[in-house]
């Protein structure tokens, strides 16, 4: 395990025991439930580290999702949680921009990016059409957000007071996960591909970190 994995094991683990511990004194099961699934993916990837050239990018992204996570449902701003906050009143028909949607963009992003790290060594050979690999990429990270709100439900059914939303969060959920995909891919093609649009070569063992 490198430097930067264990500093940003370390951080992992302050947000889970400090977030953890206060929404057990709230009682605030819906982020505990939360807490559960940041700690079943940390696990994950922590077995798969020698596996997988991820991408110190893809690993930095998730940490940062993750304190935007907990700190949305930890943090009270006005006497409502800081996910309900918005930030920029884009909309008087939805309610957008609020923090929630700022943390899907940013979540699914480095979903993507994680999404890409599995292919790194796959794809050791020159990509030669990279607009097909791209919406793959973009695609297999909007997956990872529909997962999510898989899980989301999941906790609305065993958390019946949670704040999870209806028909409408869901749907701008996955819209601000579409574009984090979007922004995530743009992220690789200048960071691993250069920009280029011609045969790329993936980015290998030595750039994964």
């Amino acid at each position: 395990m490198k430097k930067a994995h264990i500093v940003l094991l370390v951080v992992n683990l302050a947000l889970i025991v400090g977030f953890g511990a206060l929404f057990l004194f709230r009682k605030n099961y819906e982020f505990v439930i939360y807490v559960g699934v940041i700690v079943a993916f940390l696990c994950l990837v922590g077995l798969t580290l020698k596996r997988v050239d991820y991408t110190l990018g893809s690993l930095v992204g998730l940490t940062v999702w993750s304190a935007l996570h907990l700190a949305g449902g930890g943090i009270v701003v006005g006497g409502g949680r800081l996910y309900d906050v918005m930030l920029i009143r884009l909309s008087d028909t939805y309610p957008v921009w609020r923090y929630d949607q700022l943390v899907h963009i940013w979540g699914f992003g480095a979903s993507t990016l994680a999404m890409y790290s599995l292919l790194i060594r796959p794809l050791q050979r020159p990509v030669r059409n990279p607009f097909a690999l791209g919406v793959v990429i973009a695609m297999a990270g909007l997956g990872v957000g529909a997962l999510n709100e898989i899980l989301e439900f999941g906790v609305s059914i065993c958390v019946p007071e949670s704040g999870v939303g209806g028909y409408m969060n869901t749907s701008l959920d996955l819209c601000a996960d579409l574009l984090g995909a979007i922004l995530g891919l743009a992220y690789i093609r200048f960071r691993y591909w250069g920009g280029r649009v011609g045969p790329v070569a993936a980015v290998g063992p030595e750039e994964a970190t």
